[in-house]
């Protein structure tokens, strides 16, 4: 039981941090055979992203 919490606890972390984003992004890559972005440049990436998007946005 306790072993079931931290695993839950484990991949709580890893969504709320973008681990498991950055995973798979890197698979895609690896199965598209293209070379990935470093992670400076795909947190980069995702932030433009981010201040482009205006669903999460009011004004």
């Amino acid at each position: 039981m306790i072993a079931r919490a931290v695993e839950g606890l484990r991949w709580y972390l890893r969504e709320i941090s973008g681990e498991a984003r950055w995973d798979a992004y890197r698979e895609e890559c690896a199965r598209e055979g293209r070379q990935p972005m470093s992670r400076r440049e795909y947190e980069r990436h995702r932030a433009a992203h981010r201040e482009l998007d205006q669903r999460g946005r009011c004004c």
